[in-house]
């Protein structure tokens, strides 16, 4: 007897499950414009009503009871997407403060290894130096100020660099910006 009721339930559940699962398919794929989004909310949907069947006698009922589970389906995972993506975010900005003051930090260091060999250099080289890329002075301008030849200013810069370079392990990206 107990045998032949589960039988009919089975039956039962295998024609609501047939007639509803296409149209619960299509209106929740109207809410996610995601096929298999939609599918996997619908086979959950029938999985509670599976274990709701007791409960659930009306096939209008069940009906609505498919069509309202998708829908809070639906939500509760637009909810979860929606908090996973602000989580996300304030990583993203988390990490990329992080990344920023790392970079200030580095940069801060830079400039006063910098400052630091600059002040290292000969008098003659540290003035040259500080007249060219602190003042904006040109190789001639810089020449006819301390009344020395073009030449010597050329020297003088290059010896700078030089020691520059080697401070900075020829770090290329630094010496450029320093450089240009």
């Amino acid at each position: 007897m107990q045998q032949r009721k589960d039988h009919e339930r089975e039956q039962k559940f295998k024609l609501v499950y047939e007639q509803l699962f296409g149209p619960v398919l299509a209106y929740t794929k109207t809410l996610t414009n995601n096929h298999d989004q939609a599918k996997d909310i619908v086979q959950n949907c029938f999985i509670a009503l599976w274990q709701k069947r007791p409960d659930l006698i009306e096939s209008k009922s069940l009906k609505s009871f498919l069509y309202t589970t998708a829908y809070n389906s639906f939500i509760d995972l637009y909810r979860k997407d929606q908090r996973k993506n602000q989580i996300l975010d304030e990583l993203k900005y988390s990490m990329a403060k992080e990344n920023l003051s790392e970079v200030e930090s580095n940069e801060d260091s830079k400039i006063k290894k910098l400052k630091k060999v600059i002040d290292q250099l000969p008098p003659k080289c540290r003035e040259i130096i500080l007249l060219n890329k602190k003042d904006g002075l040109k190789y001639k301008e810089i020449a006819v100020l301390k009344n020395i030849s073009e030449k010597t200013v050329e020297s003088q810069m290059r010896i700078a660099f030089a020691k520059i370079r080697e401070a900075f392990d020829n770090n290329d990206s630094f010496l450029f910006l320093l450089f240009s």
